[in-house]
């Protein structure tokens, strides 16, 4: 698949998942979100996003700098991003576990972090689809491409991919019934 549409299709797997969005709107109707749905997904882009996805955008950004230097800052930007991301994640994935593990934690905490990060990433997938796709597409070579590729070991998308791992398959179905 062209690197690019494999980027961008991954980008539209995350979307689809902020749209934990309507779990934070259970919140306002001072009713019980689904806290495991919640977990489930902040638990996939967390080891799949955090540790496949965003390490090869940052090889893919250091490269396109290299070959349009005006992009330099606002790729550093995007970088600097997936570091906030993964706290922004591990955060609220630590205050989910909580929560169902009994702990008495204010909702508004869980509300808070929730809403920081699906605000946070979504601007951040937004950016990189206005501003760097494009570019990648126009810039990048296959030799930066396999560099991409090889930043991470190939690992099969524990939810996206042909097979659903056993623990994300209840989320597969419920994103299934919301497509």
């Amino acid at each position: 698949m062209d690197p690019v549409k494999a980027w961008h299709a991954e980008h539209d797997y995350f979307r689809r998942l902020l749209a934990l969005q309507k779990q934070l709107d259970v919140f306002h109707g001072g009713e019980r979100p689904n806290y495991e749905l919640m977990l489930d997904i902040v638990s996939y882009l967390r080891e799949y996003s955090d540790r496949v996805h965003h390490p090869r955008e940052d090889v893919a950004f250091a490269r396109l700098a290299q070959k349009v230097p005006e992009l330099a800052l606002p790729l550093e930007r995007l970088r600097q991003e997936h570091r906030v991301i993964a706290n922004a994640g591990a955060a609220l994935k630590e205050l989910l576990t909580e929560t169902l593990g009994d702990a008495v934690i204010p909702r508004a905490e869980v509300e808070m972090a929730a809403a920081t990060y699906l605000v946070y990433y979504g601007s951040h997938i937004a950016k990189e689809e206005e501003g760097v796709l494009a570019h990648a597409a126009r810039a990048l070579r296959p030799e930066d491409w396999a560099a991409v590729q090889a930043a991470v070991p190939s690992v099969r998308d524990p939810l996206f991919g042909d097979k659903p791992e056993e623990r994300f398959r209840s989320l597969r179905r419920q994103i299934a019934l919301e497509a």
